[in-house]
């Protein structure tokens, strides 16, 4: 009896190898798909999955993306850090001239001025007495043009008054009334090229000039010692509902517990995709924008490198373990590490996200107790550790007759 259990037949050999062969490509081609996106507009990233985790080592795994509310995109101090840092990056990397430097720079904190061509001013009208206008906002050069200030701009008030106060002298005086229509035109011009705000003042507009994502908080040391809190923003509004749902979901053990859970998740991540979204979509603008200056051989350097994140860490971890993994099982190659080593990493993806009875079940067309493909997986992958299958076809083999061959050598000499 303990001689037919060391016994394997051909077949079961074969299987075996074959086995291990399937799940090597299984890992290779994931691996090499994921990294295969790194070059595209949506490179793979484990961010969601881990932020997404679940049962008891949730806050483990969230806490790994080193961000696991996203709170750095809410944050304008930490923004404008990463926004100066990529502007630094992006002219080093691509070595800009001066007129790509010049270009770059207005892009990022816009120009000095915004000019447009006027003759001159219509008769009686004087910036200077034209009330509710920003006396540095505006003025007129006498080289002959109309001067915005590249960092006050126009208010939308203030060209309707200049508007208003050109179109009372044409009304009051006929002769003036074309030289009033040249700085009705010149004022429109002038404030829609002031319209666009760069890079940088959009940040601080959509950051720190959004009483609805703000709030509104007045500080009167005479009434109080503490801001008063006009008007809660979304942003503190969504960091007390991201405290709220990781206190229940603590706490949750029913299935109509876990049904409110659900229903709260939802409700957090609708409101982190209206505070984050306008903020990622403007540093893909920025950065679409600043490449459209460069020349095909700046471009052929590929973007500007970010700084390695933890989570930008893991990422490759698992791009580069899930690869050389694969390959390994696939030639036979240290087989029983690389197969203990897939294993490892599948149990990772397991915990984040375990079938286990009590712990929030993932929206799937599967239903999972305990056992899902990703545990079967691990399990096969740990029976084939236990095996010599290596030895039986692939490269371990070679080794180890190549190791077989050294030491009968040695023994040979050694004998008298």
């Amino acid at each position: 009896m303990p001689g037919d259990l060391r016994k394997v037949s051909l077949l079961a050999i074969v299987m075996l190898v074959l086995l291990r062969v399937s799940i090597g490509w299984h890992l290779l081609y994931e691996g090499l798909w994921k990294l295969g996106t790194q070059h595209t507009s949506t490179p793979w990233t484990a961010e969601g999955y881990l932020k997404n985790a679940t049962g008891p080592l949730r806050s483990t795994f969230r806490q790994m993306t080193g961000d696991p509310n996203d709170e750095k995109w809410l944050n304008y101090e930490v923004m404008s850090k990463k926004f100066k840092a990529w502007q630094d990056g992006f002219v080093s990397h691509y070595k800009l001239d001066e007129a790509q430097t010049t270009a770059f720079k207005e892009l990022m904190d816009g120009p000095e001025s915004f000019e447009v061509e006027l003759k001159g001013l219509p008769p009686g009208l004087d910036l200077e007495k034209i009330g509710g206008i920003n006396r540095e906002a505006i003025s007129f050069d006498p080289d002959g043009f109309l001067v915005v200030s590249g960092k006050l701009h126009l208010l939308p008030a203030e060209r309707d008054r200049l508007i208003a106060a050109a179109t009372k002298i044409s009304e009051a005086n006929k002769a003036a009334k074309k030289s009033c229509d040249q700085f009705i035109s010149a004022v429109n011009r002038v404030y829609k090229a002031a319209a666009k705000l760069s890079f940088n003042e959009q940040l601080t507009a959509v950051m720190e000039q959004d009483t609805d994502r703000v709030g509104i908080v007045l500080q009167d040391e005479e009434i109080s010692e503490k801001p008063l809190v006009v008007k809660v923003g979304d942003v503190e509004y969504y960091k007390q509902l991201t405290a709220r749902f990781d206190k229940n979901y603590a706490k949750a053990r029913t299935q109509f517990e876990w049904e409110h859970i659900d229903k709260m998740w939802k409700e957090v991540q609708d409101l982190r995709r209206k505070l984050v979204g306008p903020v990622q979509s403007l540093e893909k603008e920025m950065h679409s924008d600043a490449e459209r200056l460069l020349t095909p051989e700046q471009l052929s350097k590929g973007p500007v490198p970010e700084p390695l994140t933890p989570i930008g860490q893991i990422n490759w971890r698992t791009m580069w373990g899930l690869t050389v993994f694969g390959i390994l099982l696939i030639l036979g190659l240290f087989t029983r590490v690389s197969a203990l080593g897939g294993a490892a990493l599948l149990s990772l993806f397991y915990l984040a996200m375990p079938p286990w009875p009590g712990v929030q079940e993932i929206p799937s067309i599967e239903h999972n107790l305990i056992v899902n493909k990703v545990f079967v997986e691990m399990l096969a992958l740990l029976a084939i550790a236990a095996l010599p299958s290596g030895k039986w076809f692939g490269l371990d083999a070679l080794i180890s007759a190549l190791f077989r061959q050294r030491k009968q050598a040695n023994s040979a000499v050694a004998k008298p």
